[in-house]
């Protein structure tokens, strides 16, 4: 449970009632983005307010109507869930600054130049994002505003979500290795293990970890393994 000077009001008006919770802000976000969060860790106090403000605590009748129960937990998740939460100015701007950077990362991940074949960097796309005054809402699922993002920057930045198939032959002094760490790292479409020791296998990856992929490949390999896209998907 978090100290009451942290908390800001989660808030729900439904069927005439009003209902408000003292919440943890980022705890709050996490819930609304459908993370595990034990209540315990995201709320002030185990109340389900009329006023927060006041210490008005709602009715057993109002919670009865509107979540057709009086216990805590439930009345609270749904609370949090799809309510109005209060910030703060700073813990407004805090979630703004992390959510356009979750914005940014994703675009410069999955797409590319269609022109040149190769992501745009991030700072390109900030830059963009702000040349277009790309407003971010904090409380808004990434993919959703990517969707809106990318639409406002298409007059500014040629862009194009793809995915790529590539085949990767690692010798046999780093097959075992490449194996284990390409596993959890892309999707393998295909492996195979050669005669002679060596692994040969198609990845897809999203169109902008290109680097990331021929980093880790070239790391493991020291440099021996080959390399071949095969397909471009949008």
């Amino acid at each position: 449970m978090i100290p009451l000077d942290q908390a800001v009001v989660a808030r729900l008006e439904s069927h005439g009632e009003r209902f408000e919770v003292l919440v943890d802000p980022d705890q709050a976000m996490r819930i609304r983005r459908g993370e595990e969060i034990e209540i315990e860790e995201a709320v002030a106090a185990n109340y389900i307010f009329e006023n927060a403000a006041h210490a008005e605590r709602a009715s057993d009748e109002a919670l009865l109507k509107v979540f057709k129960t009086t216990e805590f937990e439930p009345a609270a998740l749904r609370i949090i869930q799809k309510g109005e939460i209060h910030l703060t100015s700073e813990q407004r701007r805090h979630l703004i600054v992390e959510k356009r950077n979750r914005i940014i990362t994703f675009i410069a991940r999955n797409a590319v130049n269609p022109q040149t074949g190769f992501p745009h960097p991030p700072q390109r796309i900030e830059l963009a994002m702000e040349e277009a005054r790309v407003n971010v809402d904090p409380f808004k699922s990434v993919e959703e505003q990517v969707k809106e993002t990318v639409k406002a920057l298409r007059p500014l930045l040629p862009i194009r979500f793809e995915e790529i198939r590539i085949a990767v032959k690692i010798p046999a002094d780093y097959a075992a290795r490449a194996y284990g760490e390409l596993q959890s790292a892309v999707t393998l479409e295909q492996n195979e293990w050669q005669k002679d020791g060596s692994w040969i296998a198609v990845v897809r990856i999203p169109a902008g970890a290109q680097e990331e992929l021929y980093d880790l490949v070239n790391r493991i390999s020291r440099g021996n393994a080959e390399t071949r896209i095969i397909e471009r998907r949008s």
